[in-house]
């Protein structure tokens, strides 16, 4: 791995069996990049042989493994980081093409401690349009941005929080919901891009209402153990290879 001194950002991906979607994104992520000060941390949480031929082809990029769950992947990654910011991102992603720049503003305010992109499907169906609606409205007023939206975190703060929780699922809403108590979150308008193959595997108002219905559970104090049984019951893919 080819290292860039006191990196601005360190781009952290935890994988499960995501190795075709993992290409395409790292396609579009440079994996160490001294003119933009970044480095790119990959996190397996299985052994997938598919991530050997990523491997050589992206040497640059700093390949871990950890125990599968977003949370201690995620953790793990960070543990191996040494930007000021630390930007987790999911396999599906695409990202925008100013990523450091969005980064960047929100470093230049000193009450904000993380922030998020805007998020944005990979579909032209009306569905689509009608799930970002329900995202952006979410984050306008509740403040509440999910993992799949490209969370950054300024290192210090992620530290004194602990990181993630290493739960079975809502790992990222617990996050955000106590990073809203250190300081101002900030949420570019500069779309982050996930797949749309879960909404159509399951369907797009299943999956939706699915999702709905299991944060309004964990806010109301179901415990994450609880949801993720009925996540399983239900027939709804592992947690670990979700998109809330």
């Amino acid at each position: 791995m080819r290292h860039v001194s006191d990196p601005f950002v360190s781009v952290i991906v935890p994988v499960l069996n995501d190795a075709d979607q993992l290409a395409g994104l790292l396609e579009t992520l440079p994996a160490c990049d001294v003119s933009r000060s970044s480095e790119v941390i990959v996190v397996d949480g299985g052994a997938d042989p598919a991530l050997e031929i990523l491997r050589t082809k992206f040497p640059g990029i700093c390949w871990s493994a950890a125990v599968a769950g977003r949370g201690s992947q995620m953790n793990h990654g960070a543990g191996l980081a040494s930007g000021r910011w630390l930007w987790f991102v999911h396999a599906d992603a695409r990202i925008p093409e100013e990523w450091d720049v969005e980064i960047a503003r929100a470093n230049a305010i000193p009450d904000v401690v993380a922030g998020s992109f805007r998020f944005a499907v990979n579909s032209s169906s009306w569905q689509a349009r009608l799930l970002e609606s329900g995202v952006a409205w979410r984050v306008r007023w509740l403040n509440l941005p999910f993992g799949d939206q490209g969370l950054f975190v300024r290192r210090e703060v992620f530290e004194a929080l602990g990181g993630f929780r290493t739960w079975p699922l809502m790992e990222d809403v617990d996050f955000v919901r106590r990073l809203r108590r250190r300081g101002r979150l900030w949420h570019t308008d500069s779309p982050i891009r996930v797949s749309a193959r879960r909404w159509r595997r399951d369907g797009w108002f299943v999956r939706s209402a699915s999702n709905v219905g299991l944060l309004m559970l964990y806010l109301a104090g179901v415990s994450p153990e609880r949801l993720a049984r009925f996540y399983h019951r239900d027939g709804v893919p592992s947690p670990d290879q979700r998109t809330l």
